[in-house]
């Protein structure tokens, strides 16, 4: 029940019913004026009373026989009211809903906490108020993007609250199966969160601002794409080349959180060392490239974003995180920290986040230093793999500072984990 200081509870719950329900009438009330007179019935003395009416008949009858009784009677006569309605072609329900939902408002007030029953009432005030806004987005909102975050919800709420929290066994260390799940969300979450800020917040985007949103994502398949288009379009070339390397600086960003959240803040201010400079530095050069070079056509060859919450891409990610797990035992066990550095630079040329993800999940008994030496290998390695897809696919001189950086980028992660 709600409290406030010394006020006797039951008066604080009754007060905030009355005034609260009296926001939902005036918010009502305001809509159907908007709306017009045919929208029916929903005065605010008459969400205001039935608010009223559902705190006493709750208060009154401890078995709720008696609130039970009248939510029925009201439910009646607004079957009553809106069959009447309906003859006359009005179809509309949603004052009827309103009034329904005021009816809660006591049992609310007097058995959650005043956060709920602010929120409930925020909700409905929002829904009635926000109508043109709400509009326009449900004639914008296509209609792929359901099924799109359905997959998410799958993937967080029905998937991972399923899987048990005990280690999958050997060959896979202590990695759990809620561990594992839990990384390919964080991961997917990351990935969504990327493909929603392009594809609705931020539609006319330039080829540096698409390379930072997709280097969120992957900048491996941001290289790709941008040194694809850098060979097929000329005009381009300059600003592509500083859009790969800017992808590059997000990448390191990104693992960052990642290593943050699966392996605590004492391994992520480690990992920072190097990846915060390399960032950091990853972006001067990017806009030094882009500034030589700008093309302010650049942004007319781009393609809308790709889902990325396909649930084969989910699973076959699981799939390599679970082999990455395996393949890490097998190297510490049989080489020790030389077959783990080893293992690092390939997987570089694979998949860097379900490779770091393996090395947090796993618990290997790894060193702090050991284990931030094999997450800087990694990403060097992958910037590797970068340079040698803008020779083969780009194949245009002015991508040449690109190549050059993604290249000392490697030469800089080797040095640093000799020196780890």
């Amino acid at each position: 029940m709600v409290e406030i200081g010394s006020l006797p509870a039951m008066l604080v719950a009754f007060l905030a019913t009355v005034l609260l329900g009296f926001l939902i009438g005036l918010e009502l009330h305001s809509y159907r004026r908007e709306a017009g007179p045919d929208l029916g019935f929903g005065t605010t003395r008459t969400i205001t009373l039935l608010a009223v009416l559902g705190f006493s008949t709750w208060l009154l009858d401890a078995s709720h026989v008696v609130y039970v009784a009248g939510l029925l009677m009201t439910m009646l006569l607004f079957t009553i009211y809106y069959r009447e309605r309906a003859h006359a072609g009005n179809l509309s329900l949603l004052p009827i809903l309103v009034a329904l939902l005021a009816y809660l408002l006591g049992p609310i007030a007097q058995t959650q906490p005043i956060w709920f029953l602010v929120l409930y009432v925020v909700i409905m005030i929002v829904m009635l108020g926000e109508q043109p806004g709400i509009r326009r987005l449900s004639d914008a909102f296509p209609g792929d993007e359901a099924g799109t975050l359905a997959k998410f919800l799958i993937l967080l709420g029905v998937v991972l609250p399923l899987l048990p929290a005990r280690k999958v066994g050997a060959p896979f260390g202590n990695l759990t199966y809620h561990g594992a799940w839990l990384a390919v969300v964080a991961v997917s979450g990351i990935s969504y969160c990327s493909y929603l800020l392009q594809r609705f917040f931020l539609p006319k985007r330039g080829l540096l601002m698409t390379a930072a949103l997709g280097g969120a994502y992957s900048s491996t398949a941001v290289t790709i794409v941008l040194a694809r288009r850098a060979r097929e379009q000329l005009g381009i070339s300059t600003q592509a080349c500083a859009a790969i390397v800017l992808a590059t600086a997000v990448m390191y960003l990104r693992l960052l959180v990642i290593v943050a959240a699966l392996g605590g803040l004492d391994v992520a201010m480690r990992v920072a060392i190097p990846f915060v400079p390399a960032a950091l530095a990853s972006a001067a050069v990017a806009f030094w490239i882009d500034r030589r070079g700008h093309s302010p056509n650049a942004a007319a060859s781009l393609n809308t974003p790709r889902n990325p919450l396909e649930l084969p891409t989910a699973f076959l990610f699981a799939l390599l995180l679970l082999g990455f797990v395996a393949l890490s035992e097998f190297a510490l066990e049989r080489f020790g920290a030389t077959g783990l550095d080893a293992l690092a630079l390939l997987a570089g040329f694979g998949d860097v986040d379900a490779f770091m993800i393996a090395l947090l999940g796993g618990k290997f008994a790894l060193t702090l230093s050991a284990l931030t030496k094999a997450i800087v290998l990694a990403t060097g390695s992958n910037n590797l793999l970068k340079a040698i897809l803008v020779v083969s696919l780009g194949r245009r001189r002015a991508l040449l500072s690109g190549i050059i950086w993604l290249g000392t980028l490697f030469a800089l992660s080797a040095a640093y984990a000799l020196w780890e």
